[in-house]
C-alpha cells in the first residue's frame, strides 16, 4: 500500500485525536469530507489503524476507585525454546491485569505490564502467572510510585507536507 501526505497527515492526526470530525479532518487535510472518509477507511481496511479508543487516565480512576497499582515484571524462563516462550506468552496475554507482554532479548524473556488493583491482587496474579508455572526461573517486579510520560502516539517518519513535526 503506497501512502501519500494526505494519508500521513491522516494518521498524524488521528493518532493525536480519534475523536476529530470527519469534516475536522478534511479541513485540516485539505481533501473534501468524502475523500476524507474513504481514505480513513482504507487505513483501517489496511490494518494501519488497528482500533478507535478511549485512553483513560488512570492515576485519576484509581483516585475515584481508591486503588491501583501498576507495576513492571521481568520474567525468565528456565527452556526458551519456541514452544516454551509461546506457551508462556498465550498464558500472560489472557491475563486482564496484563496490559502489554513483550518478548526481550538479551535478559529477561519477558517484560510485562501490569496494573492491578491492589498488592493483595498483585499476590493472586503471580501466583497464578509466575509461582504455578514450572517453566518460570525468576520475576523481577518493579511497582510504579509515578508516571513521567506515556505517549500512545508512533513517530511517522515519512516525508509529510501539512502536519508540523513534534
Amino acid at each position: 500500500m503506497e501512502l501519500d501526505d494526505v494519508d500521513w497527515d491522516l494518521l498524524a492526526l488521528l493518532q493525536t485525536d480519534a475523536s476529530l470530525s470527519n469534516l475536522a479532518l478534511a479541513e485540516r487535510t485539505g481533501v473534501s469530507p468524502p475523500t476524507a472518509l474513504r481514505r480513513v477507511r482504507r487505513l483501517h481496511e489496511a490494518g494501519l489503524i488497528m482500533r478507535t479508543v478511549a485512553l483513560l487516565d488512570e492515576d485519576r480512576l484509581a483516585a475515584l476507585q481508591g486503588h491501583g497499582l501498576s507495576a513492571l515484571a521481568e520474567v525468565s524462563l528456565d527452556r526458551q525454546g519456541a514452544e516454551h516462550l509461546d506457551a508462556f506468552e498465550r498464558r500472560a496475554v489472557l491475563e486482564p491485569a496484563v496490559q502489554q507482554c513483550w518478548r526481550v532479548a538479551p535478559g529477561p524473556d519477558f517484560i510485562l505490564v501490569l496494573r492491578v488493583r491492589d498488592m493483595p491482587a498483585y499476590q493472586a496474579l503471580a501466583e497464578r502467572l509466575f509461582t504455578q508455572d514450572a517453566n518460570v526461573r525468576n520475576v523481577r517486579t518493579f511497582f510504579s510510585t509515578q508516571r513521567a510520560k506515556f505517549v500512545t502516539e508512533l513517530p511517522l517518519d515519512a516525508p509529510r507536507a501539512g502536519v508540523a513535526p513534534r
